[in-house]
């Protein structure tokens, strides 16, 4: 069957719908659900306040049509490699156009835009300063050839977007108070550099492969920084992700400190032996097992934080 058979015969949301099955497929929602409500107990914490609302709901959704559009704005920029090196890709194989996710990314910047005008100023703001950004790295910064060498200065300007998003979350969460109120926040502040190692060594983790996955025309860390020590990039980013969380528990004063510390290195351990089978040796398998690894040490850290927030809000209370 012809591509111009398949989309003639074929409803559109369906095909959307297979291009999100491939590309951002809505388990993946959870993640996004979990950052924002994540962020919305810290500040809140921060503040003495414990409390879920109506408005989080739509938060949380607007949360994940962020990370749609940051999924669209990737599908524009990498188009032509992944023609190359996925053609049978839905995308890539005509099924649906970059028309067609433009039109959807735009329904999700419109909601993101309405959403934070309604909020007020002050996340309007913060918004647009992170949108700007975005737009940024859709282009590359304007020197796309240039970054494409450097692969590590290429991940940390994009991974710069994590503390900006963390900002934006926090304004949407606390919409009364002013920014400059937030950024004098030291717990957002270290929730803002947790998301930025997480984000981080999740993109090392999954670019780190093993020899038999490695394309001449695709580029890794393991390629570039070689198997050993990509690897060992993780190791070190997956602890200062766990010694992040740490911080930021110690920054809440939450109670119990010991009991959340001993969970988290418990699972940093667990995470830290895949790596090191990894590097003993590495293959396909094992580079899964390294994201599972790291991502269910970033969910749980995440997990506790929210938990060590509402049980210390609690126990103040009943404290008063």
């Amino acid at each position: 069957m012809t591509n111009s058979a398949v989309i003639a015969g074929e409803p559109l949301l369906r095909r959307i719908r297979a291009w999100m099955d491939e590309r951002f497929p809505f388990a993946n929602a959870l993640l996004f659900f979990i950052l924002y409500l994540v962020t919305a107990s810290v500040v809140r914490a921060s503040q003495g306040e414990w409390f879920f609302n109506w408005s989080d709901i739509v938060s949380c959704l607007i949360t994940w049509s962020l990370f749609l559009t940051i999924r669209i704005f990737d599908e524009h920029k990498d188009y032509e490699l992944d023609v190359k090196n996925h053609p049978q890709r839905v995308l890539q194989s005509g099924r649906i156009t970059l028309t067609h996710l433009k039109s959807l990314g735009i329904i999700a910047v419109i909601a993101q835009l309405l959403w934070s005008l309604f909020l007020g100023t002050d996340t309007l703001i913060v918004w647009a300063v992170m949108f700007v950004y975005l737009c940024l790295m859709g282009a590359e910064f304007f020197c796309g050839a240039w970054l494409e060498k450097r692969l590590l200065l290429y991940a940390l300007s994009h991974m710069a977007i994590m503390p900006l998003i963390v900002l934006w979350l926090a304004a949407m969460a606390q919409p009364q108070l002013p920014v400059m109120q937030l950024l004098n926040s030291a717990p957002l502040m270290a929730m803002m550099s947790l998301a930025f190692i997480s984000g981080f060594c999740f993109e090392i983790t999954r670019k780190t492969r093993g020899p038999e996955e490695e394309r001449e025309t695709v580029d890794s860390y393991s390629r570039i920084l070689g198997v050993q020590g990509a690897a060992n990039l993780v190791i070190a980013l997956v602890c200062a992700m766990v010694v992040n969380q740490l911080v930021l528990l110690w920054l809440l004063d939450v109670a119990v400190l010991v009991v959340y510390a001993i969970l988290l290195v418990l699972v940093l351990v667990l995470a830290l032996k895949a790596v090191f089978k990894f590097k003993q040796s590495p293959h396909e398998s094992g580079r899964e097992n390294n994201e599972k690894a790291v991502a269910l040490t970033m969910l749980l850290g995440y997990l506790v934080v929210i938990i060590a927030a509402a049980l210390n809000i609690h126990l103040l209370g009943a404290a008063v």
